[in-house]
């Protein structure tokens, strides 16, 4: 199986091809700098490769929720892809994939995951691993005052740069479950790859149509607006 994937929604930008198991990477940090730096990447992983989009099997893209400007980027990217290449497409979690990196790296089977959303929230999701080592919600992700996060009596270790933000409110809130935690942690590629290829395997793909952001922060504002 051959699948490419793309990560822009964080200052880090990364492009990763799935091929038959093993994964290969390019990644930076280069905030503002992601439409001039993504396609070269593509092409040069691609041409590495020896592989041309039509001979991909599907795409995957980090679909939010992250910066409104980089989830539309990756978004944007894949779409052309799949249109001239007619290939399907996997719409990933971002946060879903700083998880996955966690697992793949470390030993502890659960993570708290927080992105700094600015506006005083984070984006939140907590993930464990499963029985084959990938990611799985627990819950719901939500966009959230770092001290009204909603979690579940599990113990893990908090990771992503919310927790480099809102540290105090969040140790302060989830003292009894987390033993550490962990801000370097960015998206990746790489783990939009591995989850996009075990999600297509599932039948997840999408028609291009269909492969969409996801903001959450649309969400929470559409709901304000229908409790006034």
């Amino acid at each position: 199986m051959k699948l490419l994937a793309v990560e822009t929604s964080t200052e880090a930008c990364s492009v990763a091809l799935f091929i038959d198991g093993e994964v290969k990477e390019r990644f930076e940090l280069a905030p503002q700098k992601h439409t001039q730096l993504i396609l070269p990447m593509i092409d040069s992983l691609m041409t590495e490769a020896g592989l041309k989009p039509q001979q991909l099997d599907a795409l995957a893209f980090s679909r939010g929720p992250g910066s409104f400007t980089g989830v539309r980027i990756a978004t944007g990217v894949i779409q052309g892809i799949a249109l001239g290449a007619e290939l399907p497409v996997v719409p990933v979690s971002t946060l879903a994939a700083i998880a996955q990196d966690f697992f793949d790296h470390n030993d502890e089977n659960v993570a708290f995951v927080a992105m700094d959303a600015r506006m005083g929230e984070i984006f939140w999701g907590v993930y464990r691993r499963d029985d084959q080592g990938y990611a799985e919600l627990v819950g719901d992700e939500a966009v959230t005052p770092a001290d009204a996060v909603e979690f579940p009596d599990l113990t893990g270790v908090g990771i992503g740069s919310g927790w480099g933000v809102y540290h105090q409110q969040l140790t302060a809130r989830l003292a009894e479950c987390v033993s550490r935690y962990q801000t370097d942690m960015l998206p990746r590629a790489g783990a939009i790859a591995r989850l996009g290829a075990r999600d297509f395997e599932l039948g997840q793909g999408v028609p291009v149509e269909q492969a969409m952001p996801v903001y959450l922060r649309d969400k929470v504002a559409k709901k304000e607006s229908e409790r006034q």
